[in-house]
């Protein structure tokens, strides 16, 4: 299972979503993992090209999203999904420069642990689940189906105050099945989950991931920020360090023009595969991604 450590809007990233989205006599509550474009292209953009819409949908912010006609029509639809990443970046402004910071859940001495496929429960590290919606957007033309996705944003907790908004949380199994049962769960009640969460732990890395040509494991290492300013040694950054060394070593750099420009961004992860697909068996329930929805003709 391989990390991305760097990665910006429009990229791929794996989603959690219900499975009856897909299949209309399935249950509610089964879930399934898919990629989805990150960027959210409404269902009734009639451009012939996605990437001539003119709004940047990459974040939602919470307290207007019931109110955008770009994500209030799919929200009240159901379209509610779960998006998984290692963590997000933010930076905090110096005297000189700004300090980027990774922002993920607190980990546990077991995520360095290499579990195996037949074991119950995944001991690896701990992915951010954050609330995103989603939708569906099929060329005027007719063609594939294209399933894009928007991370909801908060106002930050008091812990990260440095950062004015910061991803949608949810906390445990109970809150994202919440989120994703939208037969069971109305959107009234779920949108009671999109809170500020305080259980997040973050460590200062190097500017060496200012780059978006820099898609390797230097991106989330802890570094110290000076004999005032150390990083102290948590548990939390110790697993960091150990599971970094516990990875492959090195990413196949991409070219510059193959990715976008961002100034905050959240790093995705990508699909699961088939070796690894206890990972996430929890909350899937059958393994493999399901088929994107073809056009009918």
């Amino acid at each position: 299972y391989r990390p991305s450590y760097n990665k910006g809007p429009q990229s791929s990233g794996p989603v959690l979503l219900s499975r009856r989205h897909l299949q209309q006599d399935a249950d509610s509550s089964e879930r399934v993992l898919m990629d989805m474009r990150w960027g959210l292209i409404p269902s009734w953009f009639k451009k012939d090209d996605p990437s001539k819409m003119k709004f940047n949908t990459s974040n939602c912010r919470s307290d207007t999203m019931m109110e955008k006609s770009s994500y209030k029509s799919a929200l009240l639809k159901g379209k509610r999904c779960v998006v998984l990443a290692d963590g997000f970046y933010e930076w905090q402004q110096q005297s000189g420069g700004k300090q980027p910071y990774f922002i993920y859940f607190p980990q546990t001495k077991d995520t360095v642990d290499k579990g195996k496929e037949e074991d119950e429960e995944w001991r690896g590290w701990r992915l951010l689940t954050m609330a995103g919606i989603f939708d569906c957007w099929e060329p005027p033309a007719g063609g594939e189906v294209l399933y894009t996705y928007t991370i909801i944003t908060v106002d930050a907790s008091r812990d990260v105050s440095f950062i004015h908004h910061m991803p949608a949380i949810l906390d445990g199994d109970e809150a994202i099945r919440k989120w994703l049962d939208f037969a069971e769960v109305p959107t009234q009640e779920a949108v009671k989950l999109i809170q500020p969460t305080q259980n997040i732990v973050f460590h200062p890395v190097s500017t060496f991931v200012n780059s978006i040509r820099n898609n390797t494991p230097e991106c989330l290492a802890p570094i110290k920020l000076g004999d005032k300013k150390e990083v102290r040694a948590t548990p939390s950054n110790k697993v960091m360090l150990g599971w970094l060394k516990s990875s492959q070593e090195g990413s196949p750099q991409k070219k510059e023009n193959d990715l976008p420009k961002w100034t905050s961004q959240f790093i995705h992860s990508p699909s699961p595969k088939k070796t690894s697909a206890g990972i996430l068996q929890q909350w899937l329930g059958k393994e493999g991604e399901p088929v994107a929805k073809k056009h009918k003709t």
